[in-house]
């Protein structure tokens, strides 16, 4: 075939660079939005509730739109819709860039997140065509720089741009980005995978559409309306009850929309189990150190970018490390490795308290993010070494709407727990703020007698240390939510010990295009005897 010529004898960096350009642009600007939400709540005039649509517009789109991926990628080929996807995603940015309102800007990111969600999966589609087998480890580590620096470079980026610039400069810079990718990608990714006899799968999309909605929009809404409220409750059932029927049909017809049958493979589900598990850890850390910096030591969004920093390229400088481990190695050497010093980073973060130096939270983000980098990629690509070729684009796009839910789950669990002890704290460090209690009466009656004295001094000593207690509280729950991440971590690493696939895959001899047959799902076998496929890995 073409596709196995160009990937046995031209160099396969150059189209590489391709795919990683549209990947770091997506995830660049999602993350890099974020600082610009109380900037454009003023603009706009809109509350807290309608503002945070610009952000969930995208995170549903984009989560939505991943599981059809696999079909299109197969339908259309991996190159075109990954040129279609990139040119949806720059014309939602230009739309954005020129939004007057918040109706339209919601509008526009839904435009952009249906391009920033086919980009992911179908650039680690693209990746597994044009790189060798025996070189994959080292390609994905490259891939997943994008991935993981990203989201660290967002916020500084974001940051300087609101305070130097204007915050349509945010969206106005992806556009010469994405022209750029639009043309290298005509210019210099190969073709010739398409299956243009796939038939689409009507009932497969309208139900993981439906349930894929429905299930993030609960998780991203829960943290406000309550797990227990009708709203939520309904959304849960409405999207399992979909995500079920959209599971029996596609056991149940010809060509499935998503062919679910790779989940026989115990390394393949091992894999994204552990992943999902890590990409949830790691979750918890993007979302409450934030919290931590800006709320309690009262750092900018920039600040915090910059101190995220030194972190990302940590993970940038090991990624690579872990490819080239992996290709010599396996996954279980560099993973468990790297998930332990993940776990351990994210455990220490749970001493964290309003006197802790802004170096000593440095020095422990990098050794959590060196465990990240070192793992993520070995434990992604072990089990989509063992899916066949002609699975591709679907193992893509199964392994990253696991990966998105898990996140979603994750920040929805997390908010919820931080909210749980944030109260349990609250109440009990309240019971020590009175002037009955001995261990206050002191420093109150102090407190009071600087304030004035009498009662109105007294009951501003109590409003003081009310503050004071508050703060206090929301610390210690920070605390014990890098705890619950800590162990989402951990809980992966005995997983990763059973992920003995042949990192060298075998050469795989070359097949007509064509829908895949359920004889090329493989039988749940792991090790050589697996056909020696690709896949695709997730949002890292």
């Amino acid at each position: 075939m073409q596709t196995d010529a160009h990937q046995e004898n031209a160099s396969f960096w150059v189209p590489l660079f391709v795919v990683v350009l549209g990947a770091f642009a997506a995830i660049l600007n999602n993350s890099s939005v974020n600082v610009a939400i109380p900037k454009m709540m003023s603009i706009f005039g809109a509350n807290t509730d309608e503002i945070q649509w610009v952000l969930t517009a995208y995170m549903l789109t984009s989560g939505v739109v991943i599981p059809v991926t696999g079909f299109l990628g197969d339908y259309l080929g991996s190159r075109r819709l990954y040129i279609i996807a990139l040119g949806v995603f720059t014309a939602g940015s230009f739309l954005c860039s020129i939004s007057l309102g918040l109706n339209t800007m919601i509008a526009a990111r839904v435009v952009q997140g249906i391009g920033g969600g086919v980009i992911m999966p179908v650039s680690m589609a693209i990746i597994y065509k044009i790189v060798p087998r025996q070189k994959i480890g080292m390609a994905l580590g490259v891939w997943g720089v994008s991935a993981v620096a990203a989201p660290a470079v967002g916020p500084t980026l974001g940051g300087y741009v609101i305070d130097h610039l204007s915050w349509r400069f945010l969206f106005t810079m992806n556009i010469p980005v994405g022209v750029l990718g639009l043309i290298l990608a005509l210019l210099l990714l190969p073709g010739g995978d398409r299956q243009p006899d796939r038939k689409p799968d009507f009932w497969g999309f309208a139900l993981s559409t439906g349930g894929c909605f429905a299930l993030l929009l609960a998780l991203s809404e829960a943290h406000k309306d309550g797990w227990g409220s009708q709203f939520i409750v309904t959304l849960l059932a409405t999207g399992f009850a979909a995500l079920i029927l959209f599971v029996l049909v596609e056991l149940n017809i010809e060509q499935p929309m998503l062919e679910l049958r790779t989940l026989k493979n115990p390394v393949f589900s091992l894999s994204i189990l552990a992943a999902s598990l890590n990409t949830m850890g790691l979750f918890g850390g993007v979302f409450l150190m934030p919290l931590f910096t800006q709320n309690l030591m009262g750092l900018t969004p920039m600040q915090t970018g910059l101190l995220l920093m030194p972190s990302a390229i940590a993970t940038a400088l090991t990624m690579p490390v872990a490819g080239f481990l992996f290709d010599r190695l396996g996954a279980v050497v560099p993973g468990v490795v790297g998930l332990s010093i993940a776990a351990l980073g994210t455990w220490e973060l749970h001493n964290l308290s309003l006197a802790t130096s802004y170096r000593h939270i440095q020095m422990i983000m990098v050794v959590r993010a060196l465990g990240i980098g070192l793992a993520m990629m070995p434990i992604t690509t072990a089990g989509m070494n063992t899916v066949s070729r002609a699975l591709v684009g679907q193992a893509s796009a199964l392994s990253n709407v696991c990966r998105q839910i898990a996140a979603s789950f994750g920040i929805a669990l997390l908010t919820s727990i931080l909210q749980q002890r944030q109260y349990f704290h609250s109440v009990r460090l309240a019971e020590a703020v009175t002037f009955s209690s001995p261990l206050a009466h002191g420093v109150l009656q102090e407190i009071a007698l600087l304030l004035g004295g009498g009662f109105p001094g007294n009951q501003r000593a109590l409003t003081v240390i009310y503050g004071l207690t508050q703060r206090e509280a929301f610390v210690r729950a920070i605390d014990d939510t890098f705890m619950v991440a800590a162990v989402f971590v951990a809980v992966a690493v005995p997983m990763v010990m059973f992920l003995h696939s042949s990192h060298k895959a075998r050469r795989e001899p070359p097949r007509p295009p064509g829908p895949p047959k359920a004889a090329d799902v493989p039988a749940g076998v792991s090790g050589p005897s697996l056909p020696a496929g690709a896949g695709s890995g997730a949002r890292l």
